[in-house]
């Protein structure tokens, strides 16, 4: 057991996630014998007390597989403890990268509207402090670096590293507090190209779920009563019986929750092809990576009042796999 300050001295028996958390496995020894699992769990964290103390009893802890519901329960030479948390890492401001090449469909003095290609990660995270999408624009725009915070300047919203397609990033102050207030205001049209898993019975619907993290497994969202509010629309455009059955859907976000059109097709029994951790990886049918694609993006342009509208078209890999389809 030698984890130091946040917890994170990469270990072997330590996992991380793309959003950050990480994953710890002990076995408690002979020295721990005894001792309450609040204590056990900072001393693997590298946390206080208190922040140990609230993983614990939001139910990132489990004791010999079983998920602990109360900090106080004491552990014994050889119990097996799983700890997920997400460490705190410090702001660091973003380096200009002119290596990183983003492809920039519309750029004005006030904003950016990039396509991103799947497997670049939009902005500095745990784990992910170099090599991303800010940091290759920062240096073909440096005034990003004034807009918004120093470790994600200019985003005001994201889509997950896998996932392809279109972006908006702020390029003044000005725009950057309209596209939030858009956001909020759930004005933003945001529509994704999804291949998912399975034949449906209606053409189209609207799922309204909340989403937030599991309490098993940190490391992924899931519908929970303890989530924030998520809607997403779907139109079902094509249904597919061989190889397998599959339908290829059309999702609106009215919300923006982490990976929530991921976990909304999973939770109505739909898992995105392709999500390794949703569900959607398998064997009888692969694809080279997860099948989702901002495909339309709309807002109002922050400082004219002009309604923009931008088009991705599906990338080469995904057309490909809709090409083995039939």
């Amino acid at each position: 057991m030698t984890a130091g300050p946040g917890g994170d001295q990469g270990r072997d028996d330590e996992l991380r996630d793309d959003d950050g958390w990480l994953r710890a496995v002990e076995t408690i020894p002979a020295a721990l014998d005894g001792e309450r699992i609040d204590r056990v769990v900072a001393l693997v964290t590298g946390q206080s007390r208190a922040d140990a103390s609230a993983l614990v009893l939001d139910g990132h802890v489990t004791h010999n597989g079983t998920v602990v519901t109360g900090k106080s329960a004491r552990v014994v030479e050889g119990d097996e403890l799983v700890v997920q948390w997400q460490p705190v890492a410090p702001t660091v401001a973003v380096e200009p990268d002119a290596s990183i090449v983003v492809p920039v469909v519309h750029v004005d003095d006030d904003v950016i509207v990039v396509d991103k290609p799947a497997g670049l990660v939009v902005h500095p995270g745990a784990g992910n402090q170099t090599g991303t999408l800010v940091h290759g624009l920062a240096a073909a725009y440096p005034e990003i670096l004034e807009v918004g915070a120093a470790d994600r300047p200019g985003i005001v919203h994201r889509i997950d590293k896998e996932t392809s397609g279109l972006l908006v990033v702020a390029r003044s102050v000005a725009a950057y507090d309209s596209l939030v207030a858009q956001l909020g205001a759930r004005t933003v049209h945001r529509r994704y190209d999804a291949l998912v898993w399975g034949t449906f019975d209606v053409g189209q619907g609207r799922i309204e779920a909340p989403i937030g993290r599991s309490a098993r497994e940190p490391t992924r969202m899931a519908v929970s009563e303890r989530g924030r509010e998520a809607i997403t629309h779907y139109d079902v455009l094509d249904a597919f019986t061989e190889p397998v059955e599959l339908s290829r859907v059309s999702c609106r976000l009215e919300t923006g929750r982490t990976h929530q059109i991921r976990v909304h097709m999973l939770a109505i029994g739909h898992a995105v092809v392709g999500d390794r951790r949703y569900r959607g990886d398998r064997q009888s049918f692969e694809v080279p990576r997860l099948f989702l694609h901002a495909a339309e993006l709309g807002f109002d342009h922050p400082v004219t009042g002009e309604s923009m509208r931008f088009e991705s078209p599906l990338p080469a890999d995904l057309s490909e796999v809709l090409g083995r389809l039939s």
